[in-house]
C-alpha cells in the first residue's frame, strides 16, 4: 500500500511540475515589470522576493508597491491587500469542495495558501479529488518564478538609469490593460465600469474634498464602492441546473 501511495504522490509531483512550468514562465515576465515598480518604491531584491512569495498576485503586489511609494500606513497596506486579493477567499472556498473528506487540515490550509488565478484554474479542472502534492509542485515552480522575476526586475532597475526605469514601469500598465480589455470587449457593462473607474479616480485626485485622504485610502474607497454598486445593479445571472 505504501508503494501505491508513493507512486501516486510521485505522479502528482511530476504532473504539478509539468503544469506549473508554463505558468512560471508567464509569471516571471509579469513579475519582472513589478520588480521595476518595486525599485521605484525602494525595495531591495530580497524584500521583493519575499513579498512576491507571500503575496503572489499581480494586482495585490501592485497595490502594495503603490501605497508604499506613497508613504501609506501599515493599516492602509493591509486593507488594500485584503480588498484587492479578496477573490482568493472565493477560490479557496470553491476548492474546499474538491477535497477528500480524509484530507488533513494542514493540507487544506497549504493548498489554500497556494491559490492563484492560474493555479486555481488547473486545479479545478483536474478530475477527482484535489491531490495536495500536485498543487505544491505547481506552486513551487510558479511562485519560484514569480519571486525570482520580481527580484530580477529590482536588480535591473538598480543597474539602469532612472529615466529608463521610469519608462519600463509603463509596461506594467500595459499588462493591466491586456488583462481588462478582453473582458471589456465581451461585456459592455465591464467596459462602462472601467471607464467610470478611470473618471472617478481622476475626480478623486482633483477634488479638494479628498485632498486630505492618501492615495491608498482613495483607491480602497473607490474599489469597494464601485464593486459593491456594480454587484447590486448588475448581478451575475445564476446558472440553472439541467435537472
Amino acid at each position: 500500500m505504501n508503494n501505491s501511495y508513493n507512486n501516486s504522490k510521485n505522479k502528482d509531483l511530476i504532473e504539478g511540475l509539468r503544469d506549473g512550468f508554463p505558468i512560471g514562465l508567464g509569471y516571471f515576465a509579469v513579475a519582472f515589470s513589478l520588480g521595476i515598480l518595486a525599485r521605484t518604491a525602494f525595495f531591495t531584491p530580497i524584500q521583493g522576493f519575499v513579498n512576491s512569495f507571500f503575496n503572489h498576485a499581480s494586482a495585490g503586489e501592485y497595490a502594495v508597491y503603490t501605497v508604499v511609494a506613497a508613504g501609506a500606513s501599515y493599516v492602509e497596506m493591509a486593507i488594500m491587500t485584503l480588498v484587492v486579493n479578496a477573490r482568493y477567499l472565493l477560490m479557496s472556498t470553491a476548492l474546499s469542495q474538491k477535497f477528500n473528506e480524509k484530507t488533513p487540515m494542514l493540507h487544506r490550509i497549504l493548498v489554500g495558501f497556494t491559490v492563484t488565478d492560474e493555479l486555481f484554474a488547473i486545479t479545478i479542472k483536474r478530475p477527482g479529488y484535489i491531490a495536495p502534492f500536485y498543487n505544491y509542485a505547481a506552486f513551487f515552480v510558479a511562485a519560484g518564478s514569480w519571486s525570482l522575476g520580481t527580484a530580477c526586475g529590482i536588480i535591473a532597475g538598480e543597474l539602469m538609469p532612472t529615466r529608463v526605469v521610469s519608462a519600463l514601469s509603463v509596461a506594467l500598465y500595459g499588462m493591466f490593460l491586456a488583462c481588462i480589455m478582453p473582458e471589456a470587449r465581451k461585456h459592455r457593462i465591464v467596459a462602462v465600469l472601467i471607464g467610470v473607474s478611470f473618471v472617478l479616480s481622476y475626480v478623486a485626485s482633483r477634488v479638494k474634498l479628498f485632498a486630505g485622504i492618501s492615495g491608498g485610502t482613495k483607491t480602497i474607497i473607490l474599489t469597494v464602492a464601485i464593486a459593491s454598486i456594480a454587484a447590486i445593479l448588475f448581478p451575475h445571472p445564476e446558472v440553472e441546473d439541467d435537472d
